[in-house]
């Protein structure tokens, strides 16, 4: 079985005007009505062959069904976050409401009673950056109308950056899982607006369909028509120098040919403006062009296609995550032109010193001239051009832009996959990664939180010779959407310092609590951090901390329970201060009640810590039901177990352990007490972590997770 994938581009050729007369070239003017012309720039997939287009345009009615797939929310992005909400029994459908207002005395265009069907998510698009919002819904049905949820706040990402705008076309709304659809590519945008500094906004408009906008069938996985442009190549050359940042730049400027070799480079319209050109955006609804068009480029998943969209993917299935990745790469730049060179034919070499884009040849990416080879582009003419070359499946590298990709598997484009550095290299710029010595960054912990001896109580330092300004929060209704049935209605947050005093305390974030190192309302900047919660009976605190030891302990008001998270997110990564060693105890139950610890790794090296699972040594301070044998597991941000334990004297060799620790666990200062509980000592890269504990034989009791940073 096997799919082929062709990515089309009309063609818009304009001029870039005022730098004409500077760059010393003649352009002609922009034209009014251009012809729509196709170029292969896309990529395709096979197993064991091409299916015929025939058999490949057969719809497969199970690709999906509604409510087959759960939705999980994505992070917001800059200009756009995904409401969510609880299924009413007997509901017909919902009405939706948005506001910049938590009393809703004002509405976002066109999210007013917004009839979202029997959908239980929608992703609203549109929005300022770095705004709060507030949403909330009722449920109908064919008699009566319900009352609203409770009211939702959300942020979008407050930084500057790359923005994608998208805009979902009915053919994703209309679907019974448009909420599936719209969460899955929003996923996908916010990986490029966190990889991305660009201050510029590439609108794409978004399709699940079986034809392109004009109506042609689609027999590909999936296709792009994008908005491109002519440009004098002294100009773009001239732009690719002024625009570089990141190493790769530094690299890649120093290969780039003779301006008299190849006059002009064909370059997309988002591409251009990367570079500060005037190529603004030209396509429309229906796939045309014309001046005043208000889109880069369109995608289209084929919905004849058996798409998964979320992961693990079947080994059955083709991933759409990845495929709307590979459709917003075109867009964004990675194309192949029979006509004309493409910006990335700048970087396609067949050999150190010699230069070649020709398809019947093997060319492969370099950026330094050909001496090093990062990936070879496809030569099969059943795929396309601009694409990766690929390898039988199951693939060991199963890149976003390989031509050919497989069932059951799936990637992202990062800064360091051949996609991020193609990406680099052509006129976007990379977020530079932090610098500094490796340190413990954000921290939380998921529990499920009693009363009496058994609430959530997280622990952390602050490490340093200066104050670091952090927001600590206290979750619950949020985790609803995560599948978390019993969330702590209306979690309480106090922060105690090292004495044990209460410094600081909330009970819902939108009302500050005057008191201890709290002195004016902190609304405003919870909004502003990035980081304010969902709910409104959320709690928050945001302080600035002198180096020393710091107590959050969470509660349920009127003494209720649930499960709920307790954070600390550093706002001043930068500052001559960072957190250190973090614990959290809470009472260990089973299933989604275990205990979860995230934490990141921040910086630039490895940080070497030590985490523990503790249990029965909390007897000495009182705890009278300790988790008698606590387990622990080390998963890294994929996912993956990368470490486990089970009695720290005995190591599990498995992962990123290799070898007996139990000598240097003694030697660490921070063996534990009890043979029973468990440890395990890691060299982390930077990136995110999760330990999570659970009692041997599904046993409970109060634990203490922790994360030592040994260095």
């Amino acid at each position: 079985m096997g799919r082929k994938l062709d990515i089309r581009i009309p063609v818009l050729v304009c001029v870039l005007l005022g730098l004409a007369v500077a760059a010393g070239v003649r352009l002609s003017g922009q034209t009014t009505s251009p012809e729509p012309r196709r170029f292969l720039a896309g990529g395709g997939a096979h197993e064991t062959g091409v299916q015929s287009e025939s058999s490949f345009q057969l719809p497969i009615a199970s690709a999906l069904l509604a409510g087959s797939e759960a939705v999980a929310p994505p992070p917001p992005t800059r200009t756009s976050f995904m409401a969510t909400w609880k299924p009413v029994n007997g509901a017909k459908g919902y009405l939706l409401d948005v506001s910049t207002s938590s009393g809703f005395d004002n509405y976002v265009n066109g999210y007013h009673d917004l009839d979202v069907g029997d959908a239980t998510g929608r992703v609203v698009t549109g929005l300022n950056q770095g705004t709060t919002y507030y949403y909330r819904v009722r449920a109908y049905d064919v008699r009566s109308m319900a009352g609203y949820t409770q009211t939702m706040a959300v942020a979008t990402v407050p930084t500057t950056g790359l923005t994608i705008q998208a805009t979902f076309d009915s053919s994703i709304t209309g679907q019974p899982n448009a909420a599936v659809i719209e969460a899955t590519i929003n996923q996908a945008i916010s990986i490029y607006e966190s990889l991305f500094t660009d201050p510029i906004t590439i609108p794409i408009r978004f399709r699940y369909a079986t034809t392109l906008p004009d109506g042609t069938p689609m027999t590909d996985l999936v296709e792009s028509l994008t908005v491109i442009y002519s440009v004098g190549s002294n100009i773009w050359f001239n732009a690719l120098r002024a625009d570089a940042k990141s190493s790769n730049d530094s690299v890649a400027i120093a290969s780039l040919p003779d301006t008299t070799l190849f006059p002009t480079v064909v370059a997309s319209s988002a591409n251009g403006r990367a570079l500060g050109q005037n190529t603004p955006p030209a396509m429309n609804a229906d796939g045309t062009v014309s001046v005043g068009g208000p889109y880069d480029g369109i995608v289209t998943l084929n919905s004849a296609t058996s798409f998964q969209f979320f992961r693990p993917t079947d080994a059955n299935r083709f991933d759409a995550q990845r495929s709307i990745e590979q459709g917003i790469d075109s867009i964004m730049g990675i194309l192949y032109n029979f006509s004309g060179l493409m910006p990335n034919d700048l970087f396609s070499w067949s050999a150190p010193g010699h230069r070649n884009s020709d398809v019947g040849a093997a060319r492969y990416l370099s950026i330094d001239g050909g001496v090093t080879s990062i990936i070879y582009f496809n030569n099969n003419p059943n795929g396309s051009f601009a694409d990766w070359a690929s390898d039988a499946c199951p693939q060991a590298h199963p890149y976003v832009q390989n031509a050919f990709p497989c069932m059951g598997q799936f990637s992202d484009v990062s800064a360091t996959s051949p996609e991020g550095i193609d990406l680099d290299v052509i006129g976007y710029d990379l977020a530079q990664p932090q610098t500094g010595p490796p340190r413990l960054g954000n921290i939380s912990t998921r529990s499920f939180v009693q009363t009496g001896d058994n609430v959530m109580i997280g622990g952390f330092i602050v490490q340093g010779t200066g104050p670091k300004r952090v927001i600590i929060r206290a979750i619950g209704p949020e985790l609803t959407q995560f599948g978390i049935t019993n969330a702590l209605a209306n979690p309480t947050l106090e922060l105690h310092d090292g004495t044990g005093a209460v410094i600081a305390t909330n009970d819902d974030w939108q009302t500050t609590v005057i008191s201890g190192i709290i002195t004016s309302s902190q609304v405003s900047d919870i909004q502003n951090s990035g980081h304010a919660p969902t709910a409104a009976s959320e709690s928050a605190i945001i302080a600035n901390l002198p180096p020393g030891n710091y107590t959050a302990i969470v509660r349920g008001i009127n003494s209720t329970t649930g499960v709920a998270l307790v954070e600390v997110y550093d706002l001043t990564p930068a500052a001559s201060s960072s957190l250190g060693n973090i614990s959290t105890r809470s009472f260990v139950q089973t299933s989604d009640n275990v205990m979860i610890g995230g934490f990141i790794v921040q910086g630039t090296g490895p940080k070497r810590v030590i985490i523990r699972a503790i249990g029965p040594e909390l007897t000495q301070f009182g705890i009278t039901n300790p988790l008698a044998n606590p387990t622990l597991e080390l998963h890294d941000g994929t996912g993956a177990v990368i470490a486990s334990n089970d009695d720290w004297q005995t190591t599990v060799i498995g992962g990123i352990i290799t070898s007996s620790q139990v000598s240097d666990i003694q030697n660490s200062g921070h063996a534990p007490t009890a043979a029973s509980e468990s440890a395990i000592i890691a060299n982390l890269s930077p990136g995110n972590y999760t330990a999570i504990v659970r009692g041997i034989n599904s046993t409970t009791g109060v634990a203490l997770v922790e994360v030592y940073d040994l260095n």
